[in-house]
């Protein structure tokens, strides 16, 4: 796999997981350090509009 551009660096593309019934996105390693997530964390996903929006699930 070549690298990116610059300008390129935040373009990811959807994969298929083996199972054919998930998808997965890779989320560039400088996002994961600031919202300091961890390996196995819990998030929620939610369906807004025309978005997903990815946040640490919250202990009810």
């Amino acid at each position: 796999m070549t690298r990116r551009k610059i300008e390129e660096s935040h373009i990811r593309s959807l994969t298929k997981v083996s199972g054919g019934t998930s998808y997965a996105v890779t989320i560039p390693m400088e996002y994961i350090r600031k919202l300091k997530w961890r390996a196995k964390q819990k998030l929620e996903v939610k369906f807004y509009k025309d978005r997903i929006i990815i946040s640490d699930w919250k202990y009810k």
